[in-house]
Formats: structure tokens, sequence, C-alpha cells
């Protein structure tokens, strides 16, 4: 059991003490709150109005105003009808029933804080219609339309991800642009996808060099092809990781970003072609960036081309840091990655 889990999995009585999951996250995102001086918030109702959501649903838990520690009551597919806008100071916390948000617009972070999403899936998302969506009590806003990601963090901080499983969406799984930082995405499943994670707007966007970002104990599966992550001018630790058989590349970048690939395990596929972890995204100007590989595995040919000089370990305070075990371990510590299922009165 990693670190995250072991904060929090092994009491029976967890569903007594959901907001203690709020002091267990590491890394850049471990302040992230989310609802932990709310109330209780239970989600009832799968259905979905977004602009005048009811009580009982998702939509209105995320939009209020409040802090709220959102659960579902039953095990519920939902399909929003646009994207689900979250406001600061919530967590979406799926243990005890089999949540899914799928099939249409997901979730939207946009210009908020403290932020946790747990324990759900969110696959198979559509882009977002051009329309009315409310994201706070008092406002409804014309939305473009989302891209069709799982996830999208956009101007955003304190946020993090935790045992989610992720996959088949139309643009990305998880974004994380224009300008958001303190971000940490752990403990989540991976799988059938494209262009997986994105850090990083573009590579005009010098904003987002204040991005810091830590990606932990996450199982990239089978059918991923690329971005896992793709980050631009920020900064990403990348440790604990499982890697199977991308079919691009596995880490990539422009922009010169700072990347730390410490203690995770590589499996390259078969296809000589995609042995290689990194893909730089210009030809020239990157052997100055900083990316470097610390006590990785790389199993089946897999191989990571380092860069830069100078350290590129993590600047964490006391309480972000955390231990990073060596990459031979990280099968036992991603074997739980994805939606736990847990029961009331014994240990998820």
């Amino acid at each position: 059991m990693n670190v995250i889990d072991s904060c929090w999995r092994q009491t029976s009585n967890w569903a007594k003490n959901r907001k203690a999951l709020a002091d267990c996250a590491v890394g850049y995102g471990k302040d992230a709150i989310g609802g932990k001086f709310g109330t209780i918030y239970t989600v009832t109702d799968p259905s979905d109005n977004p602009s005048n959501p009811k009580y009982g649903t998702l939509r209105y838990g995320v939009i209020q105003d409040k802090p709220l520690w959102i659960v579902f009551g039953k095990d519920m597919v939902i399909v929003l009808k646009n994207e689900l806008m979250v406001n600061s100071f919530k967590t979406i916390d799926g243990r005890g029933a089999k949540v899914e948000i799928a099939y249409g617009p997901c979730i939207t972070v946009q210009g908020v804080s403290h932020v946790i999403i747990h324990g759900i899936s969110i696959h198979d998302c559509k882009p977002g219609k051009s329309g009315l969506v409310r994201d706070t009590v008092s406002h409804v806003g014309k939305r473009k339309g989302s891209d069709g990601d799982a996830i999208a963090v956009f101007g955003s901080s304190h946020v993090w991800i935790d045992h989610c499983y992720l996959a088949r969406c139309t643009d990305g799984l998880i974004d994380v642009i224009h300008a958001s930082t303190s971000v940490t995405i752990s403990n989540n499943y991976f799988s059938q996808h494209d262009k997986v994670m994105l850090l990083g707007h573009n590579d005009g966007f010098t904003d987002d060099k204040i991005m810091r970002v830590t990606i932990v104990f996450n199982r990239f599966g089978a059918g991923l092809i690329e971005r896992m992550p793709r980050v631009r001018f920020g900064y990403a630790h990348v440790a604990n990781n499982r890697y199977d058989e991308w079919k691009m590349y596995a880490i990539g970048g422009s922009a010169n970003p700072t990347i730390f690939s410490e203690g995770n395990y590589f499996v390259a596929s078969q296809n000589s072609y995609a042995k290689q972890v990194t893909k730089r995204e210009v030809n020239n100007g990157w052997k100055n960036w900083k990316w470097r590989s610390s006590r990785d595995v790389f199993l089946n040919g897999a191989y990571f081309v380092p860069s830069g000089w100078g350290s590129c370990s993590p600047i964490y305070t006391k309480a972000q840091s955390f231990p990073v075990a060596p990459g031979s371990m990280v099968p036992a510590l991603t074997a739980n990655a994805g939606p736990l299922r847990c029961f009331i009165g014994k240990p998820c």
C-alpha cells in the first residue's frame, strides 16, 4: 500500500470520517482541502440541468458557494448535458458507490481552488455544446462548448485527482493549463486513449512557467498512445507510476519544461519504433532542458533520453514531501490504481 492509501485505507470507519482523506495528498497538491470544512451533500439523482440544477443532483452540489463534501447515495451513471463547472472548496467523493460520469461533456475546474476528485470513473466524454451553464449559485454564463476532456483544469490551484478511472474521451483525459498550479494526480488508472495528459496550454503561453504538478502512483495501462504527460514551461515530478506499452511515447514536452522522472516502471511495447520513453516536440535547442531520470526501471528495451544539467529534484515543503520508492516496487504501489470498491464498516 502506498503512502497516500496507508493514510486512510486501513481503518474500517472511513465512511464516518470521510474528510480524513483531505489530509492524505502528497506533492504539490498536498494543500488541496476540497470540502473539508463543509457539510456532507449526498447525490441521489443522476439527472442534469446545466442552467437550473435541482437539489440532489451532482451539479447542484458542485456550484454551491460554500464548501461541500459531495458523496453518492447509490451507484449511478451521470450523463451530463453540458460541462460540469466545479466551484472552489469541493470534494467529489465516490467511495461507497460505483459512480460514472460518461457519454456526455465532463468536468471543468476553471478559475477556482481547493478541489478534490476521488473514486469515480470518467469515460467516453464528448464535447460540450454552446449554451448557458451555471457555475455558481448566482451566475449563469454562456459557454462556447468544452473540448471533450475528462477533467480540464484551467487557471486553478490546489487540485487533487485521486483513484479515478479515465478512458476513451474525445480530447484529453486530464488537461492542466492556463497557469494552473499546485496539482497532484495520483492513484488513477488511465486506458484506451490517445492524448492522455497535457500540462501547459501552448508554446506561447509563458504564464504556465508557474505550474507545479506531481504525478504519482498512477497506472498508465493498455491502449494509450502519448502524453503521459506532455509538459510545457512548468515543472512535473513524475514518480512511482507504471507505464504499460505506450504506442508512441510516454513523457514528452516543448517550451523548456522541467521533468523529473523518479522511480517509475516503464514497459515498452514490441514496436521497435516506440521504445523511447521521451519525446521532445522540437528538433533543436532541447539539450539544455532539464529532463532527468532517477531509479526508473526500464523493461523490454525502454529507454529515457536525459538532458540539461543541475538539480532536477522537486522543491517540496516538509508536508508535501514523500518517500519515492525504487521503480521495482511500482507494480505493488499501483496495484489498486483506479476507483476502489469500498464497503461501509470494512477497510477499503
